[in-house]
């Protein structure tokens, strides 16, 4: 397919800046991706820290992979704070991997990959096993139906290293937000958490591999062992929320 045929094919968001943050949008009518412009690497949406929650479970993955970049902020936040870790993100849109540099994204290096993909075909691959999946993969038209099928989550759990976890941004407000969960309840075999960021309209599901979601323990919420104290202020209240659904569901 000739490349401009390529890139007329995904729809072109565009960037609204206002002197305290720079937002990446598809429509005006929603947000894919706040950065503050003097805290780049800040998580500036809710959700975003209701995503990292997985540190709870696994402060110290050594492979992150993660479908849709948006405006980077999750990708930048696991860079800058998870030093420990090697980063991949699937990109499916040209013209979102063309803004990396206006969202301050890290260039590619030994540990750190952004590449262009389709998510469902990448976690088909085995030899992409990692040990936390992020899929964030919204585009224009909301979710695509090739990241929330049955195939799709099924894969997602074969990807996963023995132990691992997948977190998943996905939108109460959708109309077959049931059958989404139902469907990942099916692949992890019940191993399921489903945690509400109360900002906007997200619920992110935390699905584990083994026994990925036995691992945060009950009592106080801690900061988890090597995590930069910057990272862990933003991620304390969302610690505290994720050990409060953990309690819930195991009563």
């Amino acid at each position: 397919m000739p490349q401009s045929q390529d890139l007329n094919r995904h729809v072109k968001p565009f960037v609204d800046e206002n002197p305290v943050s720079k937002a990446l949008h598809f429509s005006m009518f929603e947000v894919q991706s706040r950065m503050q412009r003097l805290d780049p690497h800040a998580l500036a949406l809710e959700y975003t820290r209701t995503m990292m929650g997985f540190l709870l479970f696994n402060p110290a993955p050594r492979k992150i992979a993660m479908i849709g970049l948006g405006g980077g902020s999750l990708a930048k936040f696991c860079y800058r704070y998870l030093r420990q870790s090697r980063i991949q993100v699937v990109e499916i849109n040209p013209h979102v991997i063309a803004l990396r540099d206006a969202f301050q994204v890290p260039a590619d290096d030994e540990r750190f990959t952004v590449m262009r993909g389709d998510g469902a075909q990448f976690v088909r691959d085995r030899s992409n096993r990692c040990d936390v999946l992020m899929v964030d993969g919204f585009d224009a038209d909301g979710l695509p139906s090739r990241l929330c099928s049955q195939r799709f989550y099924d894969n997602c759990r074969n990807t996963l290293q023995p132990g691992g976890l997948m977190v998943v941004n996905l939108h109460f407000a959708h109309p077959r937000y049931a059958i989404h969960v139902d469907r990942i309840r099916r692949s992890f075999n019940d191993a399921l958490l489903l945690v509400e960021d109360g900002e906007q309209n997200n619920s992110i599901a935390f699905a584990g591999s083994g026994n990925a979601l036995d691992r945060c323990r009950r009592g106080i919420v801690r900061r988890p062992k090597n995590l930069d104290r910057i990272a862990a202020d933003q991620l304390l209240a969302t610690f505290a929320l994720i050990a409060s659904a953990l309690k819930d569901q195991r009563r």
